[in-house]
């Protein structure tokens, strides 16, 4: 398996692109945007440049990084003669399973169909497609070529063969793939995303103030960044469609979004990419990509 398509130039689509093409694969990073897949070049040859002025890479492995990733705009030249897909687009379910049924009709019957969805099922994903068998999910953490983690989520009928085939994958990536099954959130986000809810709660309730919350959990539970500066990092738009989707596929009353985190989202403070979220990114990092800071 030397041949990858990654569908989607965003944050996670270009890590995982950058990700894949350092470890030697060809890459075919694809989005229907040529101001997206130029956008998603320019942050990973941004990333690579401070990995090689930290002297993590020297500029030869840069360059065959660089030189291991084709664009395109077209999904069915991109995924023409690829061993895999990974699809990483937009957390909606209803894009997803449009992509999923077209990457069926186009890819060569052997190729796996993977996603990096957070939280929408992949039972569901396949179902679209032909090929439920061959269809898993492979979440990456963001910033993906820093963050070990790879959740491995196997669908009700995903095979063994592509369980072990993705696991392994994982491993020639320098990641640690945890095998999950095919619930709402998987493990990752179920713990997480009701932990930052809760955060958002206890500020919407004024016990305490943004900075104040996260310090506490900071400095008290040793983690190495505030839940409400983590939820701005990932997004606030993505909170809460995975809250939502936790909500819908549990019905339980936990896992309801905050209303201040319903607000926000309506009012487009989405956090770091929108430039303002719990903080004010404007002028500090102009809503440049916090995930930079550890390249």
């Amino acid at each position: 398996m030397k041949n990858i398509a990654v569908i989607g130039a965003g944050t996670m689509g270009n890590g995982i692109a950058h990700t894949f093409a350092q470890s030697g694969f060809k890459v075919q990073l694809i989005d229907i945007s040529k101001a997206s897949l130029q956008k998603g070049m320019d942050t990973i040859t941004n990333n690579l440049d401070r990995m090689v002025a930290k002297e993590k890479i020297n500029n030869a492995q840069k360059n065959d990084t660089l030189n291991n990733i084709t664009t395109h705009t077209d999904i069915s030249k991109g995924v023409k003669d690829v061993d895999l897909v990974v699809e990483a687009a937009t957390e909606n379910s209803e894009l997803k399973l449009k992509i999923f049924k077209q990457l069926d009709e186009v890819c060569s019957k052997d190729t796996i169909l993977a996603t990096n969805t957070s939280s929408i099922s992949i039972t569901q994903i396949a179902a679209a497609t032909s090929r439920p068998k061959q269809v898993i999910g492979m979440h990456f953490m963001n910033p993906v070529p820093i963050m070990k983690l790879v959740e491995i989520i196997r669908g009700y009928t995903t095979s063994d063969e592509v369980t072990k085939t993705i696991m392994d994958l994982s491993k020639t990536l320098g990641k640690e793939p945890v095998e999950v099954n095919d619930y709402p959130g998987f493990v990752a986000n179920r713990i997480l995303m009701p932990m930052l809810n809760e955060s958002i709660e206890t500020l919407y309730n004024g016990v305490a103030g943004v900075t104040e919350i996260d310090t506490v959990m900071k400095l008290g539970m040793a983690h190495p960044m505030g839940p409400l500066q983590l939820a701005d990092f990932i997004g606030l738009d993505v909170c809460l469609s995975i809250l939502n989707v936790m909500y819908d596929g549990f019905k339980n009353p936990k896992y309801a979004p905050c209303p201040l985190l319903v607000n926000m989202v309506r009012a487009g403070k989405l956090g770091v990419k929108s430039g303002e979220g719990f903080y004010d990114y404007s002028e500090s990092r102009k809503a440049e990509n916090v995930s930079q800071q550890f390249l």
